[in-house]
């Protein structure tokens, strides 16, 4: 499936990439993907589509919205790309909630179903906590195996785990609030370069939102789950699986589990990937790529305008 001899690899951004506006042009320029999120709100008995186009903030913010939101804007930047250029990723991965938009560029789920279960996965997220007093934040300038010692000092005071590993130097940390703010005092005393707390709707990653796992895993049994000849690179062991049953139950680890997104790319490229292709609001995969790996050669398409410059430089490749 290489594309002119390079292995591609597609990939799909998370939580936190949203904005006001976002997708609109794809809306108002390919009614196939209007039609979609239109169906959406008339199935969900919502108006995202006014959400993601107007706002408020606040509302585009919470997760039941926002991960329909981020799905929808990546897939319809990649459908857009695929009407200009005969591509096929090699591999495909996602940040999180980006892993249901990689299985919908494998086509082991329709578009349609994964807008569905990202929805039913947001209120999950959130509803899952029993009013425990939650915090997320992220750990700059520190070893992600530092950040993990931390979080296994801190855990006596209360729950913090290693949620996101987004970079060498860059870990997300999730938990109770007693439990992230000892991890973030131990973290400033071991020069810690920034500790940025993070506004967030749950303690996502972490043993907290348990419950999640268990309802998203009871909702994914009422979906079709597709075979597929394109490997997914999963969050919770950065490993490729094309078995729709894997598939399933590592979207139900990952509820709980670490994001293990360098070592998901590094795999990719001692894998022998080329070429990576993002797909998202705010090209937040690209930026993270490049404290990965200088080297690795990425194209990012956000809006409607990225796609004539990234077909020419898949052509020029």
């Amino acid at each position: 499936m290489s594309f002119k001899g390079k292995k591609i690899a597609f990939l799909f951004p998370g939580q936190g990439a949203q904005y006001i506006e976002m997708a609109k042009d794809y809306i108002e320029n390919d009614s196939e993907l209007e039609s979609v999120l239109s169906n959406f709100d008339t199935s969900n008995n919502v108006n995202l589509k006014k959400i993601m186009l107007e706002g408020p903030e606040s509302e585009l913010k919470q997760t039941k919205f926002t991960q329909p939101a981020i799905l929808f804007h990546s897939i319809s930047a990649m459908k857009s790309l695929l009407n200009k250029i005969d591509i096929k990723p090699d591999y495909v991965a996602g940040h999180s909630l980006g892993e249901f938009s990689a299985l919908v560029a494998n086509n082991v789920l329709s578009f349609e179903d994964a807008m569905y279960l990202v929805h039913k996965r947001g209120e999950f997220m959130i509803n899952a906590n029993d009013n425990t007093p939650f915090a997320m934040a992220a750990i700059l300038g520190l070893s992600p195996d530092k950040v993990k010692e931390i979080c296994e000092i801190a855990s006596e005071t209360g729950i913090v785990v290693a949620a996101n590993y987004n970079t060498p130097v860059q870990t997300v940390i999730s938990g109770s609030e007693l439990g992230v703010n000892k991890a973030c005092e131990i973290a400033k005393n071991e020069k810690a370069k920034r500790i940025v707390p993070l506004k967030v709707g749950g303690p996502f990653h972490s043993p907290l939102i348990a419950k999640a796992g268990k309802w998203l895993s009871e909702e994914m049994n009422n979906i079709v789950f597709n075979n597929t000849s394109i490997p997914v690179v999963s969050n919770v062991d950065a490993s490729p699986t094309c078995n729709p049953t894997t598939i399933k139950e590592n979207l139900t680890k990952q509820i709980t589990s670490s994001v293990l997104w360098v070592d998901s790319i590094n795999y990719m490229i001692n894998n022998g990937v080329d070429v990576f292709i993002e797909f998202g609001p705010q090209k937040v995969l690209t930026g993270m790529m490049r404290k990965i790996n200088k080297r690795a050669k990425i194209f990012s398409i956000d809006t409607l305008n990225d796609i004539e410059k990234v077909k020419k430089g898949l052509e020029d490749l």
